[in-house]
């Protein structure tokens, strides 16, 4: 008995982890840059991945910010909003999707690009201060 109880245990536990949807996790991101990416595994069973992005459509170069995740399915999901904050006009954009790792973390060039570029700086201005002690 106690082998047939523990067969049906295993057996729940195996369709419970197949059905589990695991999404790309990202809390914030700015500048295209995730600040912690990871991976959440969803726990409702009506529950999809999504990408939200936050434009400021008057601000063409700031790119805007991004939360990735899971979310509970609802009428929200694939649309988009105009909203205005302090005179501030911006929009939010709300994509979702429904297999495992499909709201992918994307990087601009930007962040990266940039940090090259002050790493060239700050190299140049260390071998100038060196090399006028040597």
């Amino acid at each position: 008995m106690g082998k047939l109880f523990i067969g049906v245990l295993l057996a729940l536990a195996s369709i419970a982890l197949v059905e589990s949807l695991v999404c790309n996790k990202c809390s914030a991101s700015v500048f295209g840059f995730c600040l912690n990416s990871g991976e959440e595994t969803c726990t409702a069973n009506n529950s999809v991945c999504f990408t939200g992005r936050a434009t400021f459509p008057g601000i063409s170069s700031f790119s805007g910010f991004t939360q990735q995740g899971c979310r509970v399915n609802d009428t929200a999901c694939n649309s988009s909003t105009n909203s205005s904050l302090l005179g501030v006009t911006y929009t939010t954009a709300i994509t979702c999707c429904s297999t495992d790792k499909c709201n992918p973390v994307t990087l601009s060039g930007a962040p990266s690009a940039k940090m090259t570029f002050t790493s060239a700086i700050a190299g140049a201005v260390l071998a100038s201060v060196l090399g006028s002690y040597l």
